[in-house]
């Protein structure tokens, strides 16, 4: 899910782009919950950014959303503001997402997934 050697980091903000866990492209209303952690510090959800097709979004315009869709041949970016200086040093990244499915209704309803994926990486600067 998260794309090696993509981590970035103004020394406020960082970033990472991560790409679908799920083999077919869904529509941005489907993102449900979005988590980003860096060496153990967890980005404010208020401060959460979600970008895709050159567009960006808060994790709470992407409700409804069905005219954005993400595709699995696509990085989407993930943003939040955790403070850490860009450099050689390696740093724990992690991301959770949780997707709905909508075309995948169970007895307890729409299909949720919920993935996560850890990986150590550099900041370059933004």
């Amino acid at each position: 899910m998260i794309e090696p050697d993509t981590f970035r980091s103004n020394g406020a903000t960082c970033s990472v782009e991560v790409r679908i866990p799920w083999y077919r492209a869904l529509p941005a209303s489907c993102i449900a919950d979005v988590g980003f952690t860096v060496d153990g510090v967890r980005a404010p959800v208020e401060s959460l950014r979600w970008t895709m097709n050159g567009q960006t979004f808060r994790l709470e315009d992407l409700v409804g959303r069905t005219d954005e869709w993400w595709f699995p041949t696509d990085s989407a970016v993930v943003t939040g503001d955790i403070a850490v200086p860009a450099g050689p040093a390696e740093h724990t990244v992690d991301v959770e997402l949780n997707l709905f499915i909508p075309y995948i209704v169970t007895h307890h309803g729409v299909l949720r997934i919920e993935e996560r994926d850890t990986k150590s990486m550099n900041a370059a600067q933004r």
